[in-house]
């Protein structure tokens, strides 16, 4: 006889419903996320509520991660985890109908995150927070309040403008920004329209920052396009510090990472080190000269360094965060793929055993990064000749860079290969990605001494990335100290770590020169790059700045007139126009008479005059430069026709 059949030996769900097939519950569950997935960022945006979605996209990754023991190991791993899926995805951002849309962005966010819980079965969980997360937080706050000062202390446009000019690049930046934002995408993917909104080395230029950025500003303006003007400066500065506050976080959370358990003596002590060499070295001139992209993509690299020394449990989420990195790096700051993509190779060489019970995963992740991460590389090399660039000169700043060089890394290594004897295999992987990187900057300036110049500009960004990593490896000298034991009694036993960690605090803070008592062993000038930026005068905002906010505001942008702005010296004419033309939008028409080889007067007032092929607006705002535009003009009275002189005499 077949056996009874009773609800004793059914199914746990069926046994429940004995009438026909369960519910279809998780069926509606997922119709329901999905749903809301859209329904909430097609809510926030009309109530300009649209601020609150990217908070909620990392909230919703971080916790379908299982990566990272503490909350912060998790909100880390999933902030950079975003930014490098992000910068992958706006190639299809650039391509589908809605551009940088803030409600079509969350949407396919949240449906994606939806759809990925679906399939893996994982249910949001988050680390309770601990009071270890807290430490790099509040550091992380204090370093980037500090340095955010002036900015809040500039509350007029010159003012603002006076910290920008500090950086030329900042100007192009700002106008990079706005075109991504116009276009709702990459520009190297629509060439013929972003050459009508910014100069043509800037369209194959890596814009992973800039797209992170417009897509960040859309959603905290609840608009779609950039803001113009005034407001275009102001979004940028801040997003500018936001981005370094980012760097800092990601250097403190590595550091600690880095380690393992600390005792909280050790905690304490790595977070004033690491904090002290970030402000007493080259790192704050990122912030000063205008190179968002190369902060972005340094923390990007730190991160990837970070996972490859400390890997995560599951080989899996490992190998896309691997990869989000490596694709992040590769669109936001491509010159650091190579040593990253190094680290990668000798990890997945170290694992290869492990990897082989995830062979699909492995063959996937690498074949779409394989296709990605190179893309803005082989469109600036092939498409835009970037490889020209590699001999860039530098400035007096070339000697900072061989000081952090050669001071910190045998400091460092000293205290990476004591460490590398104990059981924990974290430190020889770290002293192998500082030699990577240290090697990394070297090759840079063996290429430049076998091209016949010295070791120039990208050595510099070279020696960055070798900084940082350097930074981190601080963890092994401080690890080194003596901490409180739990069976020592005496005050005595317990006031000896005490004084070493004090002693070591204040070594490293004074050579840092941040007690004042002598100047930074790190950076040449007696102001370090921080006392710069944070001191920098405000209230009295440089000529440039007077200069180009005047022009803005007295003189909007003319349809079919191109205007150029010019001073006593032919340099300080250039900056003035490029800040000009950046809040006017119209960068790409100026450049053809701002963006000319030489600086010396008179020959670049008759070059610009030459160089325009319509009408020209001269805004002259020296009294010099009016004596030289009237000689030229009546050695060439053919030109009056079409070149209008405007006096804006500023005296400074």
């Amino acid at each position: 006889m077949p056996p009874q059949i009773t609800t004793t030996n059914l199914p746990a769900r069926q046994a429940n419903h004995p009438d026909g097939p369960p519910p279809a519950r998780p069926y509606r569950l997922l119709l329901i996320a999905l749903a809301a997935a859209w329904l909430v960022p097609a809510a926030t945006y009309p109530l300009h509520l649209a601020w609150l979605l990217p908070p909620l996209v990392l909230l919703a990754t971080a916790s379908l991660l299982r990566g990272g023991r503490t909350l912060l190991d998790r909100l880390m791993l999933a902030a950079l985890l975003l930014v490098g899926v992000t910068t992958a995805a706006g190639l299809l951002f650039s391509v589908w109908p809605w551009g940088l849309h803030p409600v079509a962005v969350s949407g396919a966010a949240l449906t994606a995150l939806t759809l990925i819980a679906a399939a893996t079965g994982r249910r949001p969980a988050l680390p309770r927070p601990r009071w270890a997360d807290l430490l790099p937080v509040v550091a992380s706050v204090a370093v980037v309040g500090y340095l955010a000062l002036p900015w809040l202390r500039a509350s007029t446009v010159a003012g603002r403008l006076s910290l920008l000019a500090l950086g030329e690049d900042n100007f192009r930046h700002v106008a990079l920004v706005d075109a991504v934002g116009r276009i709702g995408g990459y520009a190297f993917l629509d060439p013929a329209g972003a050459r009508e909104q910014v100069v043509s080395l800037l369209v194959r230029y890596p814009q992973g920052w800039h797209l992170t950025t417009a897509l960040l500003d859309s959603h905290l303006r609840s608009a779609t396009g950039t803001p113009s003007g005034v407001s275009s400066v102001t979004h940028y500065g801040w997003w500018c510090i936001a981005t370094f506050g980012l760097l800092v976080l990601t250097l403190f959370w590595a550091a600690q990472r880095l380690p393992g358990p600390l005792h909280p003596l050790h905690r304490g002590v790595l977070t004033v080190v690491v904090a002290a060499l970030i402000l007493g070295s080259q790192m704050p001139r990122l912030l000063i000269a205008g190179y968002p992209s190369e902060v972005l993509g340094l923390t990007l690299a730190v991160a990837l360094a970070a996972l490859v020394v400390r890997p995560l449990a599951g080989n899996r989420e490992q190998l896309v965060l691997l990869a989000a990195l490596l694709t992040g790096i590769g669109f936001t700051y491509y010159l650091l793929l190579p040593p990253a993509g190094l680290l990668v190779l000798g990890w997945l060489i170290g694992h290869r055993r492990e990897l082989l019970q995830v062979r699909r995963t492995l063959l996937t992740v690498a074949l779409v990064t394989a296709v990605l991460a190179p893309l803005p590389l082989l469109v600036g090399v092939l498409g835009g000749g970037q490889t020209d660039a590699i001999d860039a000169k530098a400035g007096p700043e070339l000697a900072e860079a061989w000081r952090a060089l050669l001071g910190l890394t045998p400091i460092v290594l000293i205290g990476l290969v004591i460490q590398a004897r104990r059981a924990d295999t974290a430190w020889r992987r770290h002293l192998a990605a500082v030699l990577v990187a240290v090697g990394f900057a070297l090759a840079i300036a063996l290429v430049n001494v076998l091209d016949g110049v010295q070791p120039a500009y990208y050595f510099m960004k070279g020696v960055h990335l070798a900084t940082v990593l350097l930074i981190v490896g601080v963890a092994a000298l401080v690890r080194l100290l003596p901490v409180p034991s739990g069976a020592a009694r005496s005050v005595r036993a317990a006031a000896i770590p005490a004084l070493a960690a004090a002693a070591a605090v204040l070594t490293v803070v004074t050579l840092s020169g941040l007690t004042g008592w002598r100047d930074s062993l790190l950076v040449v000038d007696k102001q370090s790059w921080t006392q710069l930026w944070v001191q920098h005068s405000v209230d009295k905002p440089s000529r440039v700045a007077q200069v180009c906010a005047t022009a803005y505001r007295r003189h909007p942008a003319q349809p079919g007139t191109v205007t150029v702005v010019l001073d006593r010296t032919g340099y300080r004419g250039y900056v003035e126009s490029i800040c000009q033309s950046a809040l006017q939008g119209t960068t790409a028409q100026t450049e053809e008479v701002i963006y000319l080889p030489m600086f010396d007067e008179p020959d670049r007032t008759e070059n610009i005059l030459r160089a325009a092929d319509g009408r020209l607006r001269l805004l002259v705002t020296d009294s010099a430069a009016r004596r030289r535009v009237d000689r030229l003009l009546a050695g060439h009275p053919e030109l009056r026709a079409r070149v209008t002189v405007v006096p804006m005499i500023i005296k400074y």
